[in-house]
């Protein structure tokens, strides 16, 4: 893998400290952990859903916390509740697991729901108004002649 050096462009470019942090850390290796395997998808323009596969987890045993540009989805069994099964053998995973995904800004979550196995987190992008792009009017017409103070007051 080929490092490219982001210092030119970090000289360079100002507020862009989260997206160079972003970048840099793209280039290091991502962990080989996949669980719990999900989908991100696009569902509109500015909308999108995350759906993980998390079966034999209930809503008590899921956390999801959004935070600026993060979102944290984790699970846990009690323990109480795998030990008293008493399995011959255990094939479904139900190990404790933390996914995280970086988010753009204004992105917020519009809701979560758990169904047959698999937690779907809607999320939708809304750029508050004052962000948004506005289009400026340029005044036109004849300038105003400026006026000059010669110090002869009157």
């Amino acid at each position: 893998m080929e490092l490219t050096d982001l210092a030119p462009l970090a000289r360079s470019s100002i507020g862009f400290d989260r997206l160079l942090k972003l970048l840099e850390g793209s280039r290091l290796p991502e962990p080989a952990d996949d669980y719990p395997p999900y989908n991100i998808e696009k569902t509109g323009q500015d909308a999108y859903r995350i759906t993980l596969a998390v079966a034999g987890f209930g809503p008590d045993d899921l956390d999801i916390i959004l935070q600026p540009n993060l979102l944290a989805v984790s699970g846990k069994k009690a323990d109480s509740e795998a030990r008293g099964k008493g399995f011959l053998y255990q094939g479904m995973i139900q190990r404790p697991f933390r996914r995280v995904f970086h988010l753009a800004d204004y992105v917020q979550v519009r809701g979560a729901e758990l169904k047959d196995g698999m937690l779907v987190i809607d999320l939708a992008r809304e750029i508050p108004d004052a962000m948004k792009p506005r289009r400026i009017e340029i005044a036109g017409g004849q300038a105003r002649p400026a006026q000059i103070d010669t110090g002869h007051g009157g």
